[in-house]
């Protein structure tokens, strides 16, 4: 399967632009394989992130985790602040403890400006985000979490496997 839509400005990224390796992973945050693979991924993002690009998608799964979508909206009124990649990285550090008000906990202790997040966290915007996100990922195939493309193509294996092709194609 391939990647549909293909990486764009409404992706939150991070490495190294125009990097000949693009990893885009379609995750929840009360997922516990995502919060298994979050601290691979991280690694993989120190050793190789000068020359690979990491995109993050959301993609959860609502039914099975009650704060995996109210995560991702918080994540993406982070993002208006400038603090999307502090909230996604506090939130998989602190996945145990997920829940409404440890999300808003999250946001004070990364310095969010809590008026405007409690107006941002309403808007259909950030609704629409993540509910984009998601369709994305299931028009590109993803069936579960977390699922990764590398350059647009799926990649049917975890993170640690994931790490162990960059180690072999990064050098």
């Amino acid at each position: 399967m391939s990647l549909k839509p293909a990486v764009n400005k409404t992706d939150h990224i991070q490495g190294k632009k125009n990097a000949k390796i693009v990893i885009v992973e379609y995750g929840d945050y009360q997922c516990p394989y995502c919060g298994a693979a979050y601290p691979i991924l991280k690694e993989m993002m120190k050793k190789y992130g000068e020359r690979i690009q990491f995109i993050f998608r959301n993609f959860p799964l609502s039914e099975m985790h009650k704060y995996a979508r109210s995560a991702a909206i918080v994540a993406e009124a982070a993002a208006l602040q400038g603090k999307f990649w502090e909230m996604h990285d506090a939130i998989y550090e602190n996945q145990e403890y997920l829940s409404e008000t440890f999300l808003l906990e999250l946001a004070e202790k990364l310095e969010l400006d809590p008026h405007q997040l409690n107006i941002d966290i309403k808007k259909s915007e950030l609704a629409s985000k993540v509910d984009s996100d998601f369709e994305s990922g299931v028009l590109s195939g993803v069936n579960g979490t977390p699922s990764f493309f590398v350059n647009g193509r799926k990649f049917n294996a975890g993170a640690d496997d994931l790490m162990q092709l960059m180690s072999e194609i990064v050098k």
